[in-house]
């Protein structure tokens, strides 16, 4: 074959998909594909990795469709703004017309129905990446395992939890286990993160611990780290946040107490709210949050641990020629005081909040600007 530049159509090239592909664009912030027909279409779903032709494949795309249809009226619209969506997005006749759809522009109409092909588009890949996540598929011997390590250390007396390592034994105001994210919750966290589906849930699994006292959290994670359920090799230092204490302040009223905590008569609950009380006198503001969405006054110890997950004997991948087989996970532990604690139950701090910021985020993305800006011109349709 020899070399040749010539073309069938016009030689163009399509500069805003290249230039994603080219420079690291996350899908979720496209506002279109660049598919010319049908063929593309099946192309690009058999590189996907469907084989549209398998009648199981067009049951698995046409339920996702479903799913994500549903997630976006749901959460992103009014019910007078989910009857805007275009019948033919809504009920299209072959699983590729919304590919063709989301890649032709034309008049208003054809524009229409390419940003909302493109938003459900979006969606579908979200749920694509959940339903065909290993680690989550391995969820319930991943959650089996990482209590497991937590309820080692974490015990409970007369309804009151403690956090023991053997040596020394801290009170909990409260404990709160996460036990998975549900299905609407990581698709939601997918969809709002800046690197889409590149980058891996961290929170599926948890603990939230909150002490009386910001002392006792930096009690806590000596007490975790000296049962080995955090170390220096099992810690992700990429996402460790903490926004509770200023170490170096912490340091300078511990070594001052000192002697005092080691001598105390049962157990020091009102010296340490003294530590706490000149800790917050002589301490920096701590705001290397890295989370657009947490509000302000949000403050406690976040820690991201992996843990080598072993999967059950019983599993056909269970096992090598000379090795368990197995894979990290990684899960949170979080740690807060009494203060703290309180500030997120209202306000900008509160969970609620957080979450509301989490889909106002999510919308804009899966929706796009214009689609959001063509829905608030409606008359007679409320923003949602």
């Amino acid at each position: 074959m020899h070399p040749s530049l010539k073309c069938q159509g016009k030689f163009s090239l399509n500069w805003t998909y290249l230039n994603a592909i080219a420079s690291g664009v996350s899908a979720i912030d496209l506002g279109g594909l660049a598919l010319r027909n049908q063929h593309d279409a099946h192309q690009f779903v058999r590189e996907y990795g469907f084989d549209i032709d398998n009648p199981h494949a067009r049951d698995v795309i046409a339920r996702a469709h479903g799913e994500a249809l549903d997630f976006i009226c749901t959460n992103f619209l009014t019910p007078a703004q989910a009857a805007l969506v275009p019948p033919a997005v809504q009920r299209p006749e072959d699983p590729l017309d919304l590919l063709v759809f989301a890649s032709l522009h034309g008049n208003e109409q054809v524009e229409l129905r390419r940003m909302w092909s493109c938003a459900v588009l979006k969606v579908m890949h979200g749920i694509f990446y959940i339903d065909n996540n290993l680690k989550l598929r391995y969820f319930n011997t991943i959650r089996q395992q990482v209590f497991a390590s937590l309820d080692e250390v974490i015990h409970q007396e007369d309804g009151q939890f403690y956090l023991s390592d053997g040596e020394i034994c801290l009170p909990l105001l409260h404990f709160d286990r996460k036990n998975n994210k549900s299905r609407g919750s990581i698709l939601l966290k997918l969809l709002q993160k800046a690197a889409y589906l590149a980058a891996d849930i961290f929170d599926h699994l948890g603990v939230r611990l909150i002490f009386n006292t910001r002392f006792e959290c930096l009690l806590a994670l000596r007490t975790l780290q000296r049962a080995h359920l955090i170390s220096v090799t099992n810690v992700d230092s990429q996402r460790t946040r903490n926004t509770l204490l200023d170490m170096e302040a912490a340091k300078e009223v511990f070594t001052q107490y000192r002697c005092l905590l080691e001598a105390a008569d049962g157990y020091p609950a009102e010296l340490l709210e003294k530590m706490d009380t000149e800790l917050m006198e002589i301490s920096s503001p701590q705001t290397r949050a890295d989370n657009p969405h947490s509000g302000a006054g949000f403050s406690s110890i976040q820690v991201t641990v992996r843990k080598m997950i072993h999967l059950p004997p019983d599993d056909p991948a269970a096992s090598g020629p000379d090795y368990d087989v197995g894979f990290f996970f990684e899960y949170e532990i979080q740690l807060m005081d009494k203060a703290s604690h309180g500030r997120t139950l209202e306000g900008p701090a509160s969970h609620d909040a957080y979450k509301k910021r989490q889909v106002d985020t999510a919308r804009l993305r899966v929706l796009g600007r214009d689609l959001v800006r063509y829905l608030e011109t409606q008359p007679g349709v409320a923003p949602a």
